[in-house]
């Protein structure tokens, strides 16, 4: 067994204009002396220019040996925003517009040209910095019709997923020669977002072995899907986690669908690490048990607590939950010595 690294955390919901969210210098500070050793970081201009470290080893190296002096490690490089555009259906156009470059918006094929060139360079970077793991989203083109009424065409689906499998397909063949995973969060808005459309796109890809799953089980509770069932089923394509809390309160007056009500006042809404309902020891401990080796990443999404009280709470909890494993089993020491011979004696052989 082995045990999982961390903590660390996601910072592309702390980015920003002033300090200490302004720079990679001073967000892997921020995050150090809170008492994270790693950090998941968005591929965002701010951070990291993702053309150069696609090119140049010695840029990636720079980084690297700037963090190590704050003691931070990156733990995968993230294109969610790029991944959304890889597949964007007509009705978001307008929404998604802002996750691209100003030459492309207005666009929505050069849009998506230039977020599969960004997925692209993110696998040669990530190889570049030493990593083996990425962490994006899907996007969608069915996602619209996720409620069957009005009835769906006949194919619908078929064609939707046969279309995404065939767009990501060359990016993840760019991932696997880089050697490095492609770990999908699945998501709701995005047409991976629970086992039975993970294991759509993997037929469509043809069982790809780069095509893995960001396990980020506050999605989960939100869907009301068994989010501990789901690592026993999928424990072999979970190559990421995002360690993120939520709850569901259904009322006399809103179900899963949350009434467009915004986030604070939805029946399911996030949470920050222990205000919600996620069973956390039962989820370290399946890790454990299966042998996942990555990254215990902190995203802070909380409807109502303060972001850096959440990053501050996020070390301890963490850490508290992640599993020493064991190198022997409990009862080695009652280990009698018997023969194989003294075996077969016992069994009557």
């Amino acid at each position: 067994m082995k045990t999982i690294q961390g903590p660390a955390i996601f910072v592309a919901q702390y980015l920003g204009d002033k300090p200490p969210f302004d720079n990679l210098d001073n967000i892997a500070k921020w995050a150090s002396e809170l008492g994270y050793v790693g950090i998941q970081i968005p591929v965002d201009n701010r951070l990291i220019d993702i053309e150069q470290a696609a090119n140049s080893v010695s840029y990636c190296n720079e980084i690297k040996e700037r963090l190590a002096k704050f003691n931070i490690v990156i733990t995968e490089l993230s294109t969610h925003l790029q991944g959304q555009l890889v597949a964007v259906h007509p009705a978001y156009n307008s929404l998604f517009d802002g996750f691209a470059a100003d030459k492309v918006k207005g666009d929505p094929e050069a849009r998506r040209q230039w977020a599969v060139e960004q997925l692209k360079l993110a696998a040669t970077a990530s190889r570049n910095l030493g990593l083996i793991t990425h962490v994006t989203f899907s996007g969608a083109l069915a996602w619209p019709y996720i409620y069957p009424w009005p009835q769906r065409p006949a194919e619908l689906v078929e064609v939707a997923f046969d279309e995404l499998a065939k767009r990501w397909l060359p990016i993840l063949d760019e991932f696997d020669a880089a050697g490095v995973d492609v770990c999908y969060e699945l998501h709701p808005g995005e047409d991976l977002h629970d086992g039975v459309t993970f294991e759509r796109f993997l037929e469509g890809v043809n069982n790809h072995r780069r095509a893995n799953i960001l396990y980020d089980p506050s999605h989960f509770v939100l869907q009301q899907l068994d989010y501990l069932a789901f690592i026993d089923i999928y424990h072999e394509r979970i190559k990421a986690f995002h360690v993120k809390d939520a709850e569901f309160r259904p009322n006399g007056r809103q179900g899963m669908y949350g009434g467009y009500s915004t986030w604070a006042d939805r029946a399911g809404r996030f949470r920050a690490l222990g205000d919600g309902q996620i069973d956390f020891n039962g989820i370290f401990s399946k890790l454990a048990q299966y042998d996942y080796a990555g990254w215990a990443v902190l995203e802070s999404e909380c409807a109502l607590k303060d972001p850096e009280v959440c990053a501050e709470e996020g070390v301890p909890f963490i850490k508290s939950h992640i599993i020493r494993v064991t190198d022997h089993a409990f009862d080695d020491f009652a280990d009698s010595g018997t023969s194989k011979d003294q075996i077969k004696n016992m069994l009557g052989l």
